[in-house]
């Protein structure tokens, strides 16, 4: 028994970088057409999207410094030492919805007459518009609306057109007569000559004030300069240049007015807390004056000199401490009394004398939350979160300070007693002493401390004042709003013309990559080289248009012929190669499944090797579905020395009728000048694959191919039916036809198994369909050279 050889299957070779660029050069059309839409597209968009310049300005953030203006109130503390400003709390603050929402007010943001074009509209900023509206409605109810109207402008000097949509149809009005709408009555008055704007619509629109504040909100960019910087840096973009510098300098400038402001409410709570003090102490004084007066007199005392000196000495000192200790009780009793009786939330003086520093400083952080509170309230109501949270926190702060309050005024009672009790045992050391010496020092200490305290508040109500007039703002403005070009900064032409570019080729680049990626199909002889490795491929055949014969003739030079011909010399080839014994003229056609071009291949390989003079038989062994009949029924084919049978009798009636002979069933046919003989299939059987397990199947191949130079078999699919496997061991070479773009690549590992296992002898391999920008080796260097063909870009015939 033969040994048969044994064979590997296949494998894919590396990366192929040429073949890979010319995949894509292949469609360099698409390139081309991806490309110049994407060009278009961003042309229209540069063409179509209204500009924005930018505009920049720079501010410093100020500390709080003891040696300012404010240092007059270091000694109650008004602003603790440890408030020094947070940039990013800073930014916040600028941030806040309620000053952007002051800016749009004050510029009148939320109003906006724009001029209609053909293409884009353009707003009407600081020149002056060709007329001017104004709402007869307050304030209130148009800045809380959302609201569009039309104008057109007419030569008359009169009257212009009035319209809700800007189609019309436009309502004629006469200039200065009240115009109903949904926010009120407007009143259109013109501003100058319109003459010139004969014909030209306006658009007027009214929008929300803060929907307008929060679009510049979300728009404007305000980052420090650098990570420890105290440089704040401004930047906004706006379809109207100076537009965008009035708002940043607006937005500056409400800052710095409101930092004022709240120092000034600080300082003028202040200055009210004082002030009473000062009236309380003044009746105090006076009555200790006239306690003096009426002492010295009811006694007729003029001077009395001490006797007692170191008791004395002993007893002011203790007398003093006593004093302060009765004085920081009063305060914070009075301030205690303030915090109690409080309703609502005010701000309260800042400490004033008050020892204890935590009270202080909770009294700061109280007035800054009250500070902010009232200014959220111009804008919003006491509902909104962010001031329930403010009213929480201040309800918080207020009970620290009651508890803080209490506890100091229990301690200060505790000490004034204590002091008192001393203050006993001194007196009692000194009562030989003349009693009106005692008394009328008592008298005299008790006038020095008012005076010094009253003293003291005169001199804090001045310097409250000389604060209130100086207060200066949180920031310095180091560069007012400018620009750095008149050029808009969006759209950026280059970016998207270089966008455009790159993915007007990376959208046709990704396409065939990803097509490619998942394509399973064999096209060309290239890549099915790649599958099969050394078994041979023939030829490969081009594709041909429905217009195209079918069968090729003696002098056709078309790329097919060509193609055909490099067929039957690889044929040939393959056939005198082969030194073993037996025929070798048997040549089996088959394919995977149908529609891949065997009868195709096999009639026209009939052709060809008949245009050579050699006597060729075709058979058409696909019994179940016979194509064969179909290539030689046309006008260019004729049936020789019989009539016609073709449906009648063939290769099943043969098998199955043992009268018949071979001569019976051969069909001599003279297409295009070329003879050859066709065994059609016949009947088509119910029992296909028994019947060609009939023995005389091998006496008809044995005696044909005595007969012929060349018996070429059409057989059935291989992969759908078995009927090509119970005959090819009767075959010489079995020519295996896959169809590019059609034939799934991981079928071709069916006819290699076979011949591995021995059961396919003489496989080859022929690729049918290719395109002919797919075509490979031979194909594209110019089959059919000898055809003049003018190229689709040339318009002459040099």
């Amino acid at each position: 028994m033969e040994k048969i050889p044994e064979t590997t299957l296949p494998t894919n070779e590396g990366f192929d970088i040429g073949e890979f660029i010319k995949n894509y050069l292949r469609n360099w059309k698409w390139f081309i057409l991806s490309l110049a839409v994407a060009v278009v597209l961003a042309f229209f968009f540069i063409r179509y999207t209204t500009p924005k310049y930018s505009a920049r300005a720079k501010i410093q953030i100020l500390e709080e410094r003891s040696a300012s203006e404010l240092g007059a109130f270091q000694d109650l503390q008004v602003f603790s030492d440890g408030a020094n400003t947070s940039v990013e709390d800073e930014i916040e603050v600028i941030r806040s919805r309620s000053n952007f929402i002051q800016v749009v007010k004050e510029l009148g943001l939320n109003k906006r007459i724009m001029s209609l074009g053909n293409i884009l509209d353009s707003e009407i900023y600081n020149e002056s518009p060709p007329f001017s509206i104004s709402f007869i409605d307050s304030d209130s109810i148009v800045d809380n609306t959302n609201f569009s109207c039309y104008i057109n402008l007419t030569s008359s000097k009169t009257s212009f057109g009035y319209s809700r949509s800007e189609e019309g149809p436009f309502k004629e009005y006469v200039y200065g007569k009240n115009i109903e709408t949904s926010v009120g009555d407007i009143v259109i008055l013109p501003n100058q000559d319109l003459s010139k704007f004969d014909g030209k619509k306006f658009r007027i629109s009214i929008i929300e004030v803060a929907s307008v504040a929060e679009y510049y909100r979300n728009t404007i960019s305000i980052v420090p300069t650098s990570k420890a910087s105290t440089i704040l840096s401004f930047y906004l973009e706006d379809p109207i240049q100076s537009k965008a510098q009035d708002i940043i300098n607006k937005l500056i400038e409400v800052y710095n007015k409101n930092t004022i402001e709240d120092k000034r409410a600080i300082a003028d709570r202040t200055s009210k807390f004082i002030d009473d003090r000062i009236r309380d102490i003044s009746t105090s004084l006076s009555s200790v004056d006239q306690t003096a007066e009426d002492f010295k007199t009811g006694r007729g005392l003029t001077d009395i000199a001490s006797e007692a000196n170191i008791n004395l000495n002993v007893g002011v000192e203790n007398r003093q401490q006593l004093e302060n200790a009765t004085l920081q009780l009063n305060i914070a009793s009075s301030m205690k009394d303030i915090v109690d009786n409080q309703n609502g939330y005010e701000i309260l003086p800042s400490n004033i004398g008050l020892s204890d520093a935590s009270i202080a400083g909770t009294t700061a952080r109280y007035n800054e939350l009250v500070a902010e509170r009232q200014r959220l309230l111009k804008s919003s109501n006491e509902k909104n979160p962010i001031i329930v949270n403010l009213d929480q926190r201040l309800d918080g702060l207020k009970r620290s300070m009651q508890s803080s309050l209490n506890s100091m005024t229990n301690n200060l009672v505790l000490t004034v007693n204590s002091l008192s009790n001393q203050q006993s045992k001194i007196n009692s050391r000194i009562y030989s002493a003349p009693g009106n010496e005692r008394a009328l020092r008592d008298i005299t200490r008790q006038q020095q401390t008012t005076e010094s305290l009253y003293l003291y508040l005169l001199q804090k109500r001045e310097e409250s004042q000389i604060t209130f007039a100086s207060s200066s703002p949180k920031s310095r403005v180091i560069d007012s709003a400018y620009s750095l070009t008149r050029l808009p900064v969006s759209p950026r032409k280059k970016t998207i013309y270089f966008a455009a570019v790159f993915l007007g080729l990376l959208l046709p680049f990704s396409i065939i990559y990803i097509t490619d990626l998942l394509d399973t199909k064999v096209h060309n002889k290239v890549e099915l080289e790649k599958l099969v490795g050394n078994v041979p491929i023939l030829a490969e055949l081009p594709m041909i248009s429905k217009k195209e014969k079918k069968l090729v003739y003696n002098q056709d030079r078309s790329i097919l012929a060509e193609s055909l011909r490099i067929l039957r010399t690889n044929l040939d080839y393959i056939i005198t190669s082969n030194k073993k014994p037996g025929r070798k003229n048997l040549i089996f056609v088959t394919s995977s499944v149908s529609g891949e071009g065997k009868t195709f291949l096999s009639s026209n390989l009939s052709m060809v090797f008949a245009s050579t003079g050699k006597k060729v038989l075709l058979v058409g062994a696909d019994i179940r579905n016979p194509k064969l009949y179909t290539f030689f029924t046309g006008n260019e084919s004729d049936a020789l020395n019989k009539p016609r049978q073709i449906k009648e009798i063939g290769l099943t009636d043969y098998l199955k009728d043992d009268n018949l002979a071979v001569k019976d069933i051969i069909t001599p046919m003279l297409v295009h000048e070329n003879t050859v003989d066709i065994i059609y299939s016949g009947k088509i059987p119910p029992n296909p694959a028994e019947l060609l397990m009939n023995k005389r199947i091998k006496d008809l191949f044995d005696e044909v191919s005595e007969l012929y130079d060349y018996v070429i078999v059409d057989t059935a699919p291989m992969v759908v039916v078995t009927d090509t496997l119970l005959i090819t061991e009767y075959a010489s070479q079995i020519i295996y036809v896959t169809k590019a773009g059609f034939t799934e690549k991981k079928v071709l590992d069916f006819p290699l198994k076979l011949k591995q296992e021995g059961k396919l002898k003489g496989l080859s391999f022929v690729v049918n369909n290719v395109k002919q920008s797919n075509l490979g080796y031979g194909g594209k260097y110019g089959y059919g050279y000898g055809k003049k063909v003018r190229q689709w870009w040339k318009f002459s015939n040099s």
